[in-house]
């Protein structure tokens, strides 16, 4: 994996709006290259950028499944609650409401 795609992932990352979510997978289907485990190991090194906001990245059934490589495990889920998404057993409640597919930039 190239810095060429780290960046990618970054810079899709960066435009999930506040309030909503998006998986691993959808963005490296976005990106057309890669894998939903490629996107994961992308933002893992990326954790702890403020401009990065890999705490919107979940997985495809909208459980928070990179909370353990945050500083504390109940980082990822205390960001989304701040920015108002609810949380239960570690995972997104209303996922499909919330979900935000970068394909929705083509269609701007």
């Amino acid at each position: 994996m190239g810095a060429a795609y780290i960046e990618q992932v970054h810079d899709v990352t960066r435009l999930v709006p506040a309030g909503r979510v998006t998986t691993y997978g959808a963005i490296a289907d976005f990106l057309t290259l890669g894998s939903a485990r490629m996107v994961g190991w992308a933002l893992f090194n990326s954790i702890r950028a403020d401009d990065i906001p890999a705490h919107r990245v979940v997985n495809r059934r909208g459980e928070l499944s990179g909370r353990n490589h945050f500083a504390t495990p109940g980082l990822m889920q205390e960001k989304l609650e701040a920015e108002g998404v609810v949380v239960q057993d570690d995972r997104v409640r209303d996922f499909d409401r919330l979900f935000w597919s970068p394909t929705e930039l083509l269609h701007q």
